[in-house]
């Protein structure tokens, strides 16, 4: 989600217009993934920075058209092909992140669960407009009771079915992750060494920021502004789950996107959560996945989740505004306020 600030944008931009010569810092910026995307690259010539970044842009449009849960792409293909107990073949690299995905499920006892689609769909979130309106609790029932689960899916020999037509892959708590291993990946490619990739607030870094490392800024959950800040090293990615972008309010309540596969209902009781990743092939992975299921747990629940999920860098904020973090998490927070 779009939950992390990163604290020098506006200094980048006056590099950019007027230091350049100072500051060898090159960024390109897009719209995909239904958010707003950025790659900064530090330190290279500006034709090899301008072709990597344009190169992880158009990765990103390409994974946005595939992965698109709701518009006509692969997924959506394989999406209908389950609900009709249809056979159908999948492309090695979509297998591969379906299978990925149901291991993540089943790390977190399946409470991170993208098969729930019907379920999303059903609150209206499966769209880029949705109505404040509360869905008929029989239908929030019903599909609940269909049991939906990623181990549901089967895929042999470059085929794949699921046992369950009520499953609906929906992976808009995995792709940005994903988006974020593939782009650090193509940038190593091409030999770039220091660069941010920020795709709606998951962040990832290569390198740093010149004779500093990167920093990135937490959002307040309620506040146009950042609550604390965060240094982060090499490889390291950093996502947040929060109740306050896609969300609509009904009789004075909040009911936010992120929902809880065991009732159908959204979370309560959590403004954010954030998770910082240490270096690994799949971190931007986990900075998106992992902080779905803290976030559902709640208080007191979160630590015992973040326990399960293998989560040692976390910080949650409660609907009261209490901040809670893990002792690892503590120690790599700078605040902005006097909270902490």
């Amino acid at each position: 989600m779009c939950l992390i600030r990163v604290l020098w944008l506006l200094g980048c931009l006056w590099l950019l217009t007027g230091c350049t010569q100072r500051e060898p810092l090159y960024s390109q910026e897009s719209y995909v993934f239904g958010t707003r995307v950025e790659v900064v690259i530090y330190g290279a010539p500006q034709a090899r920075a301008h072709a990597a970044a344009t190169a992880v842009l158009a990765i990103f449009d390409r994974l946005h058209h595939r992965l698109h849960a709701w518009e006509p792409g692969e997924l959506d293909q394989l999406n209908a092909a389950f609900a009709a107990g249809r056979t159908v073949p999948v492309a090695p690299d979509l297998a591969a992140i379906l299978r990925d995905a149901t291991a993540d499920s089943q790390r977190s006892g399946e409470v991170f669960n993208p098969a729930i689609g019907n379920l999303i769909r059903l609150w209206g979130f499966e769209s880029d407009h949705f109505e404040a309106r509360l869905p008929d609790p029989a239908a929030i029932r019903a599909l609940v009771a269909r049991q939906p689960r990623m181990s549901d899916i089967v895929i042999r020999n470059g085929q794949a079915y699921s046992t369950n037509p009520w499953v609906r892959v929906d992976l808009g708590g995995y792709a940005k992750g994903y988006a974020l291993d593939v782009a650090a990946a193509e940038l190593r490619r091409r030999g770039i060494r220091n660069a941010l990739v920020n795709i709606g607030g998951n962040i990832m870094v290569l390198g740093r920021h010149g004779d500093r490392p990167w920093r990135v800024g937490i959002q307040d959950p309620r506040k146009p502004e950042a609550i604390a800040s965060v240094v982060l090293h090499d490889g390291e990615a950093i996502g947040t789950s929060g109740d306050y972008q896609r969300f609509f309010e009904v009789g004075g309540k909040r009911y936010c996107h992120i929902i809880d596969p065991r009732d159908g209902w959204p979370a309560q009781g959590v403004r954010s959560v954030t998770v910082l990743i240490p270096p690994g092939p799949q971190a931007g992975v986990l900075s998106d996945v992992d902080s779905k299921p803290l976030f559902i747990a709640g208080v007191p629940g979160w630590l015992a989740a973040a326990a399960r999920m293998g989560v040692q860098q976390a910080m949650l904020i409660d609907a009261q505004g209490k901040v809670y973090l893990t002792p690892a998490m503590r120690r790599r927070v700078q605040w902005n306020t006097s909270q902490g």
